[in-house]
């Protein structure tokens, strides 16, 4: 094998190479870089750092010219202070499914009796194969679990009660079952172990925090829900194949309609993922509350574009710990006062349905408190975000030549062929625009955003607007004067998804944002019918990874500079489809975006859910 034929076949399994100097640096997922492989690497260093300095090779090249990497370091805040390593993204469903391990669970006794228990079982047998054929591998339950043995304390006596199951290793990135039927016993039981849990948490005190693991222990051996047969709930999601729901799939009931029969059914099934199934079609379900239907005759698309990304990348929200956390004054703010009143105009759209606390659905405490955990101490969930980015800022030239960029420093952490800096530590890049190189500083950018959990049509000034910030690393300000043991202050779940589209649009198409720009997300599309001249889409055909995660930045990312390649210079708005989840809009001026938004709504062109979502394709 040569050395371009090993660097391919280590880019399509997401490893990164780059030269750095005299160095040979390398980033690649957990498990890639066998014994064997980096024998070979190092045994052919040399010739490996000559072939990708004379041939300008980078191993994840993009049409932007960037690796995958770049691009994950640059929206993730990534520096060396930082004891979090970014790991490359991965954006191909083939790749990722090669990274994945899934296990079906076993059947319970009598499974498969009734005509609906029929077709779930064809399906699961059919879902085996194709999660096989796209490179997943499947592990059997005996494979994929272990023996577990604890013990139960009694309150109020000296005594534990042993117990034992099997539970799902942590490095299983799936389990696959069926829906359960509770019977009455089994309901007895429940209510005794929620109660034992109760007093047990009361005894506890309530200041003390239990782990995910723990709580399962504590009432897994009442519940028969798959979740509490997880060694680590955290790193494991739960699938549920059941009847396909007719009713959440009709495109004639309005989306709010839908999302309290898609939250009952995540929270009755205590599933990260719901699959429904029918004879003719597939629904597919998570807290996106993607309304998504698929035909039967598409399974191989269903699995590649829609599951497989929902597995390998979970919903995850970001902790406060990857930012530097400051304070900021919003009432000094001009871009908080114009969110405020992007706000208020939104209220009309309806494009933003109430959200709801997790307390008023989840009505068990040792649901709520396996919840809080997950979601890292978020009380509530809504839908969409809005935000308003400020001009990009910059310090001395923004665009330089390409002699000056060879008189440029290295950064630790990027390939040279790409980031650079000069003697005051301003990065800059280097990334093609209709085929041709160009050389821009990589901008300080700064945006106000609601804050997660807040109503987004509803926006209070002091309490409900964070200030994030991208420069060497990920910054978030709060607000000066904020009591935060009154107000739930968390980052937002789409934050990278922001930071990437408001810097692509500082280095692609810099005339949207360089006065400001308005950016909203709701979970709907417009129909193509409702685009005029100068405003375009992208994002049709991506895989539909979950919202707020590392690669759907990346996607957000390589969208805009898809939009800045294909079009001229005068692009009014830009429109980011997340397929599974919804649409991003980015343009120059807030009294626009209003009038646009005012136009697809009066004339039946932007819908929440997915009923436009095919004529964009």
């Amino acid at each position: 094998m040569n050395v371009s034929e090993l660097l391919t076949n280590l880019t399509q399994q997401g490893v990164n190479l780059w030269a750095d100097k005299d160095k040979l640096k390398i980033n690649s997922p957990k498990g890639i870089l066998t014994p064997q492989l980096q024998a070979d690497i190092a045994a052919r260093k040399t010739e490996i750092i000559a072939f990708l300095r004379d041939n300008n090779h980078n191993s994840s090249d993009t049409a932007t010219g960037l690796s995958l990497q770049t691009i994950g370091r640059l929206i993730g805040g990534y520096c060396q202070r930082m004891p979090m390593d970014f790991k490359s993204p991965i954006i191909n469903p083939q790749v990722m499914a090669k990274q994945l391990k899934v296990t079906f669970r076993p059947l319970p006794k009598g499974f498969k009796n009734k005509e609906k228990e029929i077709e779930i079982l064809k399906f699961r047998g059919e879902l085996e194969q194709k999660l096989q054929n796209q490179g997943v591998q499947i592990c059997s339950w005996q494979e994929a679990t272990r023996e577990f043995h604890y013990e139960i304390p009694i309150p109020l006596v000296k005594w534990n009660k042993s117990m034992k199951m099997r539970v799902v290793k942590a490095d299983v990135n799936a389990v696959i079952d069926v829906e359960r039927p509770i019977n009455f016993i089994g309901k007895i039981k429940s209510w005794i172990a929620e109660k034992y849990y109760q007093i047990s948490s009361h005894l506890s005190g309530k200041d003390k925090k239990v782990s995910v693991a723990k709580i399962a222990q504590l009432i897994g051996w009442a519940e028969d829900h798959a979740i509490q047969r997880l060694e680590d709930p955290t790193s494991t999601q739960v699938i549920l194949i059941t009847e396909l729901d007719k009713n959440f799939v009709d495109s004639q009931l309005p989306y709010e309609g839908k999302i309290g029969i898609g939250i009952n059914t995540l929270v009755k099934t205590f599933s990260e993922i719901v699959i429904g199934v029918s004879n003719t079609h597939i629904s597919i379900l998570n807290m996106n509350l993607s309304d998504s239907v698929f035909p039967r005759e598409k399974f191989d698309n269903f699995v590649a574009k829609s599951l497989i990304p929902k597995i390998y990348v979970p919903i995850a929200p970001l902790p406060i710990s990857q930012f530097e956390v400051d304070k900021y004054e919003p009432k000094q703010s001009n871009y908080a006062a114009k969110l405020v009143e992007l706000s208020k105009e939104l209220a009309t759209t309806g494009l933003y349905p109430s959200g709801f606390k997790l307390s008023e659905i989840i009505k068990r405490k040792s649901h709520r408190d396996i919840v809080d955990s997950i979601v890292n101490g978020r009380t509530g969930v809504s839908y969409g975000f809005v935000a308003y980015a400020e001009p990009p800022q910059y310090v001395g030239t923004v665009e330089i030549s390409a002699n000056q960029w060879e008189d440029l420093l290295s950064v630790d952490g990027f390939s040279n062929n790409e980031v650079r800096q000069n003697n005051i530590g301003r990065r800059y890049i280097k990334t093609k625009i209709k085929d041709k190189y160009v050389y821009k500083q990589i901008p300080d950018i700064w945006l106000v955003c609601s804050r997660s959990g807040a109503n987004k049509t509803a926006l209070n000034l002091e309490r409900d607007i964070v200030r994030m910030g991208l420069k060497n690393q990920l910054c978030l300000q709060l607000p000066l004067g904020m009591n935060t043991n009154e107000v739930d202050i968390k980052p937002s779940y789409d934050t990278y998804v922001m930071v990437a589209i408001a810097l692509a649009t500082a280095l692609y198409t810099p005339q949207l944002i360089q006065e400001g720009a308005p950016i909203i997300h709701f979970h709907g599309y417009p129909s193509r019918q409702w685009f005029e001249s100068h405003e375009y889409y992208a994002g049709v055909e991506n895989p539909s990874v979950p919202c707020g995660t590392y690669e759907s930045g990346v996607f957000n990312f390589l969208n805009i500079h898809n939009i800045a390649e294909n079009n001229d210079s005068k692009i009014a708005l830009a429109s980011l489809i997340e397929p599974d989840h919804g649409t991003n809009i980015i343009t120059s001026n807030l009294e626009y975006l209003l009038t646009r938004l005012a136009t697809g709504i009066q004339q039946q062109q932007i819908e929440l859910g997915g009923k436009y979502f095919a004529s964009l394709k």
